[in-house]
């Protein structure tokens, strides 16, 4: 795909770039800006199903408790991605053959297998997040099951999920074959992102008006990194913490560097291309999201409206746009839910498919073309069946176990290759820098050490044996 860049064109922006370098920060801010484009579809990835069940429960059970959480996470799974720029733009390589080469063949296969298992399953929950806000819409619109049946439900949600699928494939193949058609992906993943945060911030804004955000309980969210006094809080604090980066987007974010042509004159640019397209959107839409269910939901000290047989291990996203439809109005804040729900599992669905495209690719040891691409975007496509279907007992169980044993392997392969000064020569960096640098990633790392431990005991082992009743009360 970098092939396919005017080289005349690519040389030109290494200049402007080099150029830039030298210029006051501002200038920079604003030349980098026109520029940014990677990190949008590690948002888009990251912006899912997953993200919006976590902010929902944290926002009605926590209230503002946890808004410090997603900032710190996402803070150290973006050192973590520059660090993996820093090792793809420093030689242009492919990062499979880097991990290949430079580390072991099993590491690398068994991070493609992790990408490709976990993209997969987790399509499922995108398309369940996607089926519930189109039904959801119609009931607003009036729509209902008849006779007892679901016949009406049924082809509501497939529709919905087959118009999402349809629109994505006609983007998703648009990025493989071209420079106009990732400019164009890029484009609307931006305006996709846009959108979702309008749509929560409309909420959180009605909210303000009417007299009902507490602004210094929100203030005290972010700065003071409390954890609520109840069982189980510091267990979602340190799996949300450990695991705010997929194990895909890791795999995904080199090689939409390399499809943009970038090279070393472009790692500034990368930095910051990170911060505004992934940490300040994700940040932003989490903290939406749980400001919005915590001025509507939340019913001190750990409860929500929404009854007591509602609980953190049962709450769905869509039963928090359902209860908000006094917000703005009747129907209102439903819509704006849903729609932002929407956005959200698109965003991410589309993402995913990217992600197989390149992947399987690699993995099987083909070279790129764009109708192998086309095919290997289709990969996560049965996930359209998670619209009307839960999913499977042991489709999350084995992305669980997959995907998390695998993140903290690939973390500390990001850690060893960034400090290769044999392969990465003087990128690797020198003095207090690369120490400060270092000792962030060593954080990122035992996080998702942690992370990874308890996603694996509460996702595969307390689901294949649960504990025993006497146990679990004590």
């Amino acid at each position: 795909m970098t092939a396919k860049w005017n080289p005349e064109k690519q040389r030109r922006e290494s200049e402007f770039l080099r150029d830039l370098d030298r210029r006051p920060w501002r200038e920079r801010l604003r030349g980098y800006y026109q520029l940014t484009g990677p990190a949008w579809m590690q948002s888009a990835m990251t912006l899912g199903a997953g993200s919006a069940a976590a902010s929902v429960v944290a926002g009605a059970f926590y209230g503002y408790t946890l808004l410090w959480v997603q900032p710190v996470a996402m803070l150290l799974g973006v050192c973590m991605m520059a660090a993996l720029a820093n090792i793809t733009l420093t030689k242009g390589e492919r990062a499979y053959l880097v991990f290949k080469r430079e580390l072991h063949p099993s590491v690398a296969f068994l991070w493609a297998l992790a990408t490709i298992v976990s993209t997969v399953i987790w399509h499922f929950g995108q398309y369940a997040l996607l089926g519930g806000a189109v039904w959801d819409l119609a009931n607003v619109a009036g729509i209902e099951n008849r006779d007892g049946s679901r016949g009406v439900e049924t082809l509501v949600r497939f529709a919905g999920g087959a118009l999402i699928l349809a629109i994505n494939i006609a983007l998703t193949w648009n990025y493989g074959s071209k420079p106009a058609g990732i400019r164009a992906y890029e484009t609307f993943l931006r305006w996709m992102i846009r959108v979702t945060m309008a749509a929560f911030l409309v909420v959180v804004l009605v909210q303000m008006f009417k007299g009902r955000l507490d602004f210094g309980a929100i203030f005290k969210g972010f700065f003071t990194f409390q954890i609520p006094d109840r069982p189980g809080a510091l267990t979602t604090v340190l799996g949300a913490i450990g695991a705010a980066v997929g194990i895909n987007m890791t795999f995904l974010y080199p090689y939409s560097l390399l499809a943009k042509g970038w090279g070393p004159a472009h790692k500034g640019l990368a930095r910051f291309d990170l911060v505004l397209s992934l940490l300040v959107p994700y940040v932003i839409l989490t903290s939406l999201i749980i400001v919005g269910m915590a001025a509507t939901v939340h019913q001190p000290p750990f409860g929500t409206v929404l009854g007591p047989e509602v609980t953190t291990a049962n709450l769905k996203p869509i039963q928090a746009a359902q209860s908000l439809a006094g917000v703005l109005g009747t129907s209102l804040g439903r819509i704006v839910f849903d729609l932002g729900f929407i956005g959200m599992a698109c965003g991410a669905i589309s993402a995913h498919m990217v992600c197989c495209g390149f992947t399987v690719c690699e993995m099987l040891g083909l070279e790129y073309t764009p109708a192998r691409y086309r095919l290997f975007t289709l990969t996560p496509a049965i996930g359209l069946l998670g619209v009307m279907i839960p999913n499977p007992l042991w489709l999350p169980i084995l992305a669980s176990a997959v995907a998390f044993t695998m993140l903290p392997i690939a973390y500390l392969a990001f850690l060893i290759l960034n400090n290769k000064r044999s392969y990465l020569g003087d990128a690797v960096g020198r003095g207090w820098r690369r120490t400060a640098f270092n000792t962030i990633l060593v954080v990122a790392l035992g996080m998702a050490v942690v992370g990874a431990s308890i996603r694996i005991k509460t996702g595969v082992v307390d689901k294949l044996w649960p504990p025993a009743p006497a146990a679990a009360a004590r």
